[in-house]
């Protein structure tokens, strides 16, 4: 292999760690301020609505964002849909539950999709990038090695500097893997715990749910006459 070709394929495996790190440190930032963003969001849903017992308002809902909000616009909307279409009486509101977890279910997965979106580049680049910079190593070694035979001498001197030089890209390629897989692990661990947090919400909706409608059926009192209001009001 020529001094040309060995220097090239080196330097442009330098190169291309270079790329992978700035990629890195791009994607952490970027995910790091969605991440931030959310919770945010999150916390003034939870703020603003509380820990309810009925279905929240939806005008209240309309008028905050975030993966929570979003959840909660979907099963109101279903919820009252079904209320319109189906019914809310007998085996009709086990019909209405279903849906409405189907749908919830649905949402929270468009919520995660959105959530993991750049996390496969930071798990390439963690994966990909230590045996990048052997490639370079390898080729610098066998290049060094070359270069050894043609001097005909195989002293401390001459052999530490070229390998010395080929292992640059074995240390470079670990040095941007290292942060991409650190990232990735504490990104998915908020991606896990953003999920959980999903789900929990999704069943006290359906819960949530069940009740109000229940609370917005007439009860018949026990002398059989006329009907009773047991309506109540949703809790903020």
């Amino acid at each position: 292999m020529s001094d040309a070709a060995t220097y090239w394929i080196v330097k442009g495996t330098l190169g291309l760690l270079i790329l992978f790190s700035a990629l890195t440190w791009t994607v952490v930032i970027a995910k790091g301020l969605q991440q931030w963003r959310l919770s945010r969001q999150n916390a003034a849903f939870s703020a603003t609505v509380g820990a309810f017992t009925r279905l929240p308002s939806i005008d209240k809902v309309k008028q905050l964002s975030g993966p929570t909000a979003r959840v909660a616009l979907t099963g109101l909307d279903i919820w009252e849909d079904g209320s319109a279409n189906i019914g809310r009486h007998g085996d009709e509101i086990d019909v209405r539950r279903d849906l409405l977890e189907r749908e919830l279910r649905r949402q929270i997965q468009r919520e995660k999709r959105g959530a993991e979106a750049g996390l496969a580049v930071l798990a390439s680049i963690g994966t990909t990038s230590p045996f990048v910079g052997l490639f370079g190593t390898v080729v610098g070694i066998i290049h060094a090695l070359g270069r050894i035979s043609s001097m005909g001498s195989a002293s401390l001197d001459v052999v530490a500097g070229p390998i010395g030089e080929a292992l640059v890209a074995t240390g470079f390629g670990i040095a941007v893997a290292v942060p991409a897989v650190l990232a990735y692990n504490v990104f998915v661990r908020r991606l896990k715990g953003l999920g959980a947090d999903l789900e929990d919400f999704a069943n006290h909706f359906v819960n949530g749910a069940i009740l109000s409608t229940f609370a917005d059926e007439p009860a018949i009192d026990r002398s059989g006459n006329r009907p009773i209001s047991v309506r109540r009001e949703a809790s903020a």
